[in-house]
């Protein structure tokens, strides 16, 4: 017996599919909806924190992730110049436990599809250019809209539409996702032989420069600057602001803008913060991901969040008889103050660099941040 049999999902993000993948698995019935009309994620790359990778194993996901993605430990720290120079070689906390790597990269799309593969193997019904756009809670279940025609009724809708959640407009959550004062650009390169883990740079024209390796060919490089306005900029214009504000940055940073140079597509988005106070749900809807919360990605955090919230979420349903207010009360126990916590110490990473204070103990609460991430959720 399960807390559920018919489950509305509104997103085709990280939450939405990891929490499509458990419940199909588990023979509930799952229809996601998703606005866009076809899969789609930035074309940039994403780290991945070893209590992501945990979550994958969770899910069955992992060895196809493993696949794609390329995989590693230790983080390295350099300053700016035209030799780079190294400054720290950091080890990293292990928060997915033994089994699975400290961290990881891998290019956003490929991660998307193999979540989408999961979910609809396990059963999972994913519709693309369907945007939910009602939902009346009757108290047994959620009467839910879908382009303002009625799509059924369920037992529980979970919102995991990121960050301009529609499902969270619709139940009445008001928090919104505030900007941070930060923006970056992002784009998917080739990756030097010399880069083996993720590398960051503090200092110079930008707050941080950095890259990720993805794959055996292939990383991510990115750029943190005071968040601009950069809408209307042609493609062109974007790499012409990459390669300028990358000038001071040597080391594989001389490959990166030679990848530019050549035709590597660029895209910039604003830092966000925020986190929804309890409850997350109202009545049989829920937000969870970055509907729930978010982040800067200054300790690369935000996908393994939403992993954890389906994960905890699903293990839930699945585990009790009924949705009831034990189920919402231990979901947002597990849940609320981990989410906080993280979002809390990103946003403090990153207002450290926007007041530049150089005695700020950036390193003492990225470790405890780790170390709290390493038990499970």
């Amino acid at each position: 017996m399960t807390a559920v049999t018919k489950v509305a999902i509104a997103g085709s993000g990280v939450a939405g599919l990891a929490t499509a993948i458990q419940l199909a698995k588990a023979g509930v019935e799952v229809d996601v909806f998703e606005s866009k009309p076809e899969l789609s994620a930035l074309g940039s790359g994403i780290t991945l924190q070893g209590n992501a990778l945990r979550a994958f194993g969770a899910l069955g996901v992992w060895e196809d992730v493993q696949r794609k993605g390329y995989f590693f430990e230790g983080l390295t720290l350099r300053a700016p110049g035209p030799d780079a120079p190294v400054v720290a070689e950091l080890p990293e906390v292990k928060t997915g436990g033994p089994d699975f790597p400290a961290t990881g990269g891998m290019y956003r799309p490929d991660l998307a599809r193999i979540l989408l593969e999961h979910a609809e193997r396990a059963g999972a019904n994913v519709r693309f250019g369907a945007k939910v756009t009602g939902a009346t809670d009757t108290g047994a279940g959620v009467e839910v809209e879908v382009d303002g025609e009625p799509a059924g009724t369920y037992d529980l809708l979970v919102g995991a539409d990121g960050l301009n959640s529609a499902v969270r407009d619709l139940i009445g959550i008001q928090t919104r996702p505030q900007p941070t004062g930060m923006g970056i650009w992002r784009s998917f390169v080739s990756r030097p032989a010399s880069v083996v883990h993720s590398e960051l740079y503090y200092g110079g024209p930008v707050y941080i420069a950095g890259y990720t390796p993805t794959g055996d060919d292939t990383m991510y490089a990115f750029l943190v600057e005071p968040a601009q306005e950069r809408v209307g900029l042609t493609d062109e214009e974007a790499v012409a602001l990459m390669l300028e504000e990358s000038a001071a940055y040597g080391g594989p940073w001389e490959d990166i803008r030679a990848d530019l140079k050549a035709g590597a597509q660029v895209n910039y988005t604003w830092f966000t913060q925020h986190v929804v106070p309890a409850p997350w749900n109202r009545g049989r809807s829920v937000v969870i991901g970055d509907a729930a919360h978010s982040c800067p990605p200054t300790i690369a955090q935000g996908a393994a969040q939403a992993l954890e919230d389906a994960v905890v979420l699903t293990e839930l349903l699945l585990a009790a008889d009924t949705v009831d207010d034990a189920l919402w009360n231990e979901f947002h126990a597990r849940r609320l103050p981990r989410a906080q916590a993280v979002v809390e110490a990103s946003v403090q990473l990153g207002q450290w660099q926007i007041d530049h204070d150089r005695e700020a103990d950036a390193a003492g609460l990225i470790f405890g941040i780790a170390h709290r991430m390493a038990e499970p959720a």
